[in-house]
C-alpha cells in the first residue's frame, strides 16, 4: 500500500472512528475562568459565544469578564446579555443551584482597553488588567484560565504590572484577526514571557462551524432553529446573530474545558487538539499535519470531530431547561 492510500485510510480512521473521551468539566472538573472579549464590537461571534458560556456557566467557577479592544465593544454588551440571562435565571436555577446570580455576573464585569498598546506593548493600568491580577493573586491553588475572544491587550498589561502571575494563570486565545488588531501587546508576551503556558489558536477554533457533520439538526442553521428559537431569552437572542448561522470561533476555549484533560493541550478535547512550539514546553499552536486541516485550516479537523457530540450536549440543555 503506498503512502497515498496510508493518509487516506488515516484521516478515515480519524475523522469517522467512534472515541471515548472523558474527563473535564461535564464529569465535575470545576475550573476558574475569566473571559476577556471585544463582544459588542464588528462580529456578533462573541456574543453567541457567550450565550453558550452562559448556558454552561452552572460547571465553571467564573471570575470575571472584560471588555477588550478592538472597535466598539464595552462593557454594556456583556450587561446586555446578562439581563437575557436573568430573563431565564429562574429556569436554569431549578436545574441546578450553581448557577451563578446575575447581580454577581455584573459585579465582575470590568471594562479593559479600549485601545490598542502602543508600540512597546503596554500602557497604562486598567480595570481589566487590575482584575486579571487580583483574580491570579487569590488563594486557590487551581490555575486561572482566561480566555481571550478579543485582543491580548489586558492580559499583556496584567503581565507587565505584576509577572508574578504568570506561573498562576493560563491563557487560550483566539489569535488569528484578534492577534491582528494588537500586535504590540501579542508580541510583548512572545518577548517577554516565552515559558508562559498560552495557547495560540490561530486556526484550530475554526473547526467549531467548518467541516464535521452537519447532516439534519446538526446543519449551522438548522441547529439554531431546532434548539435555539424559541427556548428562552437567550436562545431567542441568539437565533438572528451572523445570519441565523453558528459561527461561535471562541466557544472551543470553553469546549475544551468542558471536555477532555485542560491540562494537556497535546491531548484530544472538544476545543481541539495543539502541539508544542518548538523552544516553548508552554506555548502551544495549531497542528500543522496537512492531515488535520479542514478548509485550509490547520488543525480545525480535532475540534469538528467532536461535533455531534458537542452540540448534542448544547441541544440537550436546551430541550431540558426550555420545552417549546
Amino acid at each position: 500500500m503506498n503512502i497515498k492510500n496510508l493518509t487516506i485510510l488515516f484521516v478515515l480512521f480519524y475523522c469517522c472512528t467512534v472515541f471515548s473521551l472523558d474527563g473535564g468539566a461535564l464529569e465535575g472538573h470545576r475550573y476558574r475562568v475569566i473571559v476577556s472579549s471585544d463582544i459588542g464590537g464588528s462580529d456578533e461571534d462573541d456574543l453567541q459565544s457567550f450565550v453558550h458560556y452562559l448556558i454552561y456557566s452552572d460547571l465553571f467557577d467564573t471570575e470575571g469578564f472584560i471588555s477588550s479592544p478592538p472597535d466598539s465593544g464595552r462593557k454594556k454588551d456583556f450587561f446586555r446579555v446578562i439581563d437575557l440571562y436573568e430573563k431565564d435565571y429562574p429556569v436554569l436555577s431549578s436545574f441546578s443551584g450553581d448557577y451563578p446570580a446575575p447581580g454577581y455576573l455584573r459585579s465582575i464585569t470590568k471594562q479593559g482597553a479600549v485601545d490598542p498598546a502602543p508600540d512597546c506593548g503596554y500602557s497604562s493600568p486598567t480595570r481589566g488588567s487590575e482584575w486579571i491580577i487580583q483574580c491570579a493573586g487569590k488563594d486557590d491553588a487551581r490555575p486561572l484560565y482566561i480566555l481571550v475572544w478579543g485582543s491580548i491587550t489586558d492580559v499583556a498589561q496584567a503581565l507587565h504590572d505584576d509577572p508574578s502571575i504568570k506561573n498562576k494563570i493560563r491563557v487560550h486565545f483566539i489569535a488569528s484577526w484578534n492577534r491582528r488588531q494588537d500586535e504590540n501587546a501579542f508580541a510583548y508576551i512572545e518577548k517577554n514571557y516565552p515559558d508562559l503556558w498560552i495557547i495560540q489558536d490561530e486556526t484550530t477554533f475554526r473547526g467549531w462551524y467548518t467541516g464535521g457533520i452537519q447532516n439534519g439538526d446538526l446543519d449551522n442553521s438548522s441547529f439554531i432553529n431546532e434548539y435555539l428559537r424559541g427556548h428562552g431569552a437567550l436562545g431567542d437572542f441568539f437565533t438572528p446573530l451572523k445570519n441565523n448561522k453558528i459561527k461561535m470561533g471562541d466557544t472551543p476555549t470553553v469546549a475544551r474545558l468542558l471536555r477532555g484533560n485542560p491540562n494537556d493541550p497535546t491531548g484530544q478535547s472538544w476545543g481541539g487538539q495543539f502541539i508544542r512550539k518548538q523552544g516553548r514546553p508552554n506555548w502551544f499552536i495549531d497542528n500543522p499535519d496537512p492531515v488535520l486541516q479542514e478548509a485550509n485550516y490547520p488543525g480545525a479537523k480535532t475540534v469538528n470531530k467532536w461535533r455531534q457530540d458537542y452540540l448534542r450536549d448544547w441541544a440537550e440543555r436546551m430541550k431540558r431547561y426550555f420545552k417549546k
